[in-house]
């Protein structure tokens, strides 16, 4: 394959193609990848669907903490969805192109539903806040309006963000090589490919993604610290437990989200490596997105009572009752 080959500089004909190169021409670590990505995706989707549709159907999870994790499970099932499904394609397919505009509505709605992702993690942190330091003015503060407007703003945010990125991206020109050093379209990679001068774009990308971010985390650490402030001045261990319970499946979520975003977005661009971001972009791509409905499924107490009561005694109790009745039918018959 060769990598220098020329074509016309082109910044918005949808009938020029982009290449990814992906995870290199190793077929049989192609299989493997295949296999062991689709095994994750499988989960991603079974898992968030599951938290989606338990949340929606079980009363008892009708509150705005788990109003909140329904939607940060929607946004994780896209977020991994926009990408993964092209990826597992091109690991077993010759052509891995794409045209100019599937390009940038990739790029569109990974950098909108990722920057989603973190404003629903501030406004989780909020709730969380605002129900273990303000517990007796809870309602009144966290109503239905007031959590539709946080879950409104978290996407209007996010989406705006994503458009202000994608077009100062694919405003630029690219020429010389169309392949893609990654197995998905991101703004480093991108950048990387642009025969245009790229200090304004990569300037662009670190304001906005810093004050995405940022933002972000100054709700979440002014939160946790007023959550570990009234955790500590309160003198029942039951209380501390019960608010670490609810609070260290979103701060473990926290820890893996932004860690892979400081480390893709918040760095020189000289410090690019294919190698290593390629591996984080699995990360954040298949690995959180996995991780998140597990790790709330698993630590969290009320979503586990929820799942055993939906799991099991919506289905296992019918059926022995169907096999009860079945049983006592066949008595009769014999009588």
């Amino acid at each position: 394959m060769n990598f220098t080959k020329d074509f016309h500089v082109y910044n918005g004909s949808s009938e020029k193609t982009f290449t990814f190169l992906g995870f290199g021409d190793q077929a049989d670590l192609h299989i493997f990848l295949f296999l062991l990505f689709t095994f994750m995706y499988l989960i991603t989707v079974v898992g968030n669907l599951a938290i989606i549709v338990l949340i929606a159907t079980d009363a008892h999870l009708h509150s705005p903490m788990y109003l909140f994790l329904s939607n940060l499970a929607f946004v994780d099932l896209w977020y991994s969805s926009g990408i993964t499904p092209k990826m597992l394609a091109d690991l077993i397919t010759v052509d891995k192109s794409i045209s100019y505009i599937g390009c940038a509505l990739q790029m569109y709605f990974f950098i909108a539903l990722g920057s989603t992702e973190s404003f629903l993690l501030a406004a989780m942190a909020f709730d969380r806040y605002v129900a273990i330091c303000i517990p007796l003015l809870y309602l009144k503060n966290m109503t239905r309006m007031k959590c539709l407007q946080l879950l409104s703003g978290s996407y209007a945010a996010g989406f705006l963000h994503s458009l202000i990125q994608t077009c100062c991206t694919f405003r630029l020109s690219f020429c010389g090589s169309h392949y893609i050093r990654h197995f998905f379209c991101d703004i480093p990679p991108l950048l990387k490919l642009s025969c245009s001068d790229t200090t304004i774009n990569e300037f662009i990308v670190s304001i906005f993604a810093s004050s995405v971010t940022v933002t972000s985390i100054i709700v979440i650490v002014l939160s946790y610290a007023s959550i570990l402030h009234a955790v500590f001045t309160r003198n029942s261990s039951k209380g501390r437990r019960k608010a670490f319970s609810t609070c260290g499946s979103h701060f473990i979520c926290v820890i893996l989200f932004y860690s892979t975003v400081f480390f893709m977005y918040m760095r020189p661009s000289s410090s690019y490596s294919l190698e290593q971001d390629r591996i984080v972009s699995v990360v954040y791509t298949l690995v959180i997105p996995l991780l998140n409905p597990l790790i709330y499924s698993l630590r969290n107490r009320e979503m586990k009572i929820a799942l055993k009561r939906t799991f099991v005694i919506k289905s296992i109790f019918p059926r022995i009752l169907k096999l009860a009745l079945k049983r006592i039918k066949a008595f009769h018959v014999c009588r």
